[in-house]
Formats: C-alpha cells, structure tokens, sequence
C-alpha cells in the first residue's frame, strides 16, 4: 500500500471541495480557484472534513496512480490557502532585475535587457536588485514559471554567474592551467 496514497488529507476550514463526474474535481478557497481532472480509476471519498484516495486493486498502473493522485489534490487544497512561491536569486556583476508595471525586466549581461511578463495566476515580486520571488496558487505553474525565467541566464560552471534558485548549490569548475 502507497504510504502517501493512503494518508489522509485535512480539509481546512474556507475550502470547498466537489468531486464532479470523470473525477473532475474542483477546490474553492480564500485564494481562488483550482480544478483538474484526475484518473478516472481512483475513488475519491470525502467524510468529516477529510479526504481519502483509495485505489480499486493492486494492479501496477493503480499503484502508481494512487499516490500521485493524492499529492495532486493535497497541492491544489494548499494552493488555494496558502499558495507556492519559488526564489531565484541573481548572480554576477551588474546583474539585476526590476519590476516594470506587470512585466520583470532583467539585465543578465546580454547587449539588450530581458522583459518577461506575468502570467495568469503568477505574481512576480522584487524585493531586491538580485531577487525574484514568483508566488503562485497552482504549484505548477509556479514551478514551471520559475524554470522558463531561470533559463534565460543559466548558471555557468566556471565563475557561477547567472540565476539559480535560492540554495542552489552551483559547482564551479576549474579553469585551463596555463602552458607548462
């Protein structure tokens, strides 16, 4: 049996949460919002203020199901009360990143300044020149946000300049030895 499959999860006081037919299943809270359908094969049961995901046999596909389809309800209860945030921080001499309106204008060392624009249900923060905060209610979204901005100036290995996630630990290679 899935040990995450088979814990619980707590459903808190403000969330709202309908099981709609094909395992659509919708989560209202403070936050907003979340809805996505869910394999058709898992039971969902509500009693209490708690919610179980049970599997219908052991098969292999089922067993994999099981646990994934209970973290993905768990993340969408925690997305609409308290949300998701990632923080990139950026690194190297000049590099910084400022807020314009709704957009995110980055300079990464590039001839030209780097513009990336919210998007629905993310919200870019800068508390300063070489943070980013990107909050979000939908973890992958946020996730997903924070990676495409992290790629428009990978870390590199030999001086570790770039934009990395906080507590990234970047290993720096050794340079070239000189002719001997």
């Amino acid at each position: 049996m899935s040990r995450i499959g088979r814990a619980p999860i707590t459903i808190p006081a403000g969330v709202e949460i309908t099981v709609g037919e094909g395992n659509h299943i919708t989560v209202k809270g403070p936050k907003g919002t979340l809805e996505r359908r869910i394999a058709p094969q898992m039971l969902i049961e509500i009693d209490n203020g708690v919610l179980h995901v049970k599997r219908p046999n052991d098969e292999k596909q089922n067993c994999a199901l099981h646990g994934l389809t209970r973290t993905l309800v768990n993340d969408m209860v925690v997305g609409v009360t308290t949300g998701f945030s990632k923080t990139l921080e950026i690194q190297g001499v000049g590099y910084r990143a400022q807020k314009d309106g709704k957009n995110l204008v980055m300079n990464l060392g590039y001839s030209h300044q780097v513009i990336v624009p919210e998007i629905d249900g993310i919200e870019i923060e800068v508390p300063d020149a070489n943070h980013i905060v990107i909050k979000g209610m939908d973890k992958q979204k946020v996730g997903q946000f924070a990676a495409d901005t992290r790629m428009k100036r990978p870390p590199e290995p030999y001086k570790g300049k770039g934009i990395r996630y906080q507590g990234e630990v970047v290993r720096i290679k050794e340079g070239k030895t000189g002719a001997k």
